[in-house]
């Protein structure tokens, strides 16, 4: 089987909303929006939104990963999303994850390549 493209779909209950947070927030870029679904591409994965969503918080098990997870901490704060794990340090090394909601109750992570 061919596959053509991948995406993970999460639910929005504002999508106008949703579409600004993952698309500013991690400079992505809208592929598609509509009344229903949108799509960002993010580092070349598609996250595709969808509407009707009634803004639970769900564990998406997306991870985003970036030079800087207090820089991105501070980001995801600054776009109306909120943090669940602040980025603390480890064993000694700079923070490397941050646990984190998007503005419709989504839960995804921020990682710091480590090693």
């Amino acid at each position: 089987m061919n596959v053509e493209r991948v995406k993970y779909v999460i639910w929005a209950a504002d999508m106008d909303r949703a579409v600004r947070f993952w698309r500013d927030t991690f400079d992505g870029r809208l592929l598609k929006q509509n009344s229903v679904i949108a799509e960002v591409e993010i580092a070349g994965a598609v996250i595709g939104i969808h509407s009707g969503g009634e803004g639970n918080r769900t564990w998406t098990g997306i991870s985003l990963q970036v030079a800087d997870v207090i820089a991105g901490g501070h980001a995801v704060k600054a776009a109306g999303g909120t943090l669940t794990k602040e980025p603390e340090p480890e064993n000694g090394e700079p923070p490397h994850l941050a646990m984190c909601i998007d503005t419709d109750g989504n839960e995804f992570m921020l990682t710091r390549k480590r090693g």
